[in-house]
C-alpha cells in the first residue's frame, strides 16, 4: 500500500469520528478518490427506521457526485472496530455505477492491517444495462 492510499484510509478514519450510529454503535467512515484526484469523505448515518440508514460508502459517493464527480479510482473504508467491514451489496452496486477501471478498495479498522482489493473482487458480475 502506498502513502496516498494510507492517507486516504486516514481520511476515512477521520470521517468515522462523525458517524451517527446510536443504534448499532458501529461507526464507519469512507474516503473516495476520484479520477481527477479530488477526495470526498462520508460516514454512516443511521435512522430509527433501519431501511433509511445511509452507509459511509454511499455518503462519500453522493458528496462527490454532488460536486460534479463521475468516476472514482480508490475508496478507503474504515470501521471503528477490531474487525474489517466489507461494503454491502447496495454500496457495491452504487460504487460500480461510478467506477473507473481497476478501482481499488482499501479496508481498515482498529488494530487491523489494511487490506487492498479490487472492486471486482467483491462484485465480479455487477448489474448493468445498455441504455443506449
Amino acid at each position: 500500500m502506498n502513502a496516498e492510499q494510507l492517507e486516504l484510509l486516514a481520511t476515512a478514519e477521520a470521517a468515522a469520528s462523525h458517524s451517527y450510529s446510536p443504534y448499532s454503535k458501529f461507526a464507519v467512515g469512507a474516503a473516495i478518490r476520484w479520477s481527477d484526484g479530488a477526495v470526498n469523505s462520508g460516514t454512516n448515518v443511521e435512522n430509527l427506521s433501519y431501511g433509511l440508514t445511509l452507509c459511509a460508502e454511499r455518503s462519500a459517493v453522493v458528496a462527490g457526485v454532488g460536486s460534479g464527480q463521475r468516476k472514482w479510482q480508490e475508496i478507503a473504508i474504515w470501521v471503528a472496530a477490531e474487525q474489517l467491514a466489507y461494503p454491502c451489496g447496495a454500496c457495491l452496486q452504487v460504487l460500480n455505477e461510478f467506477a473507473d477501471e481497476n478501482c481499488h478498495v482499501i479496508l481498515g479498522g482498529k488494530g487491523q492491517e489494511p487490506v487492498l482489493k479490487l472492486l471486482t473482487d467483491f462484485l465480479p458480475n455487477p448489474f448493468t444495462a445498455d441504455l443506449g
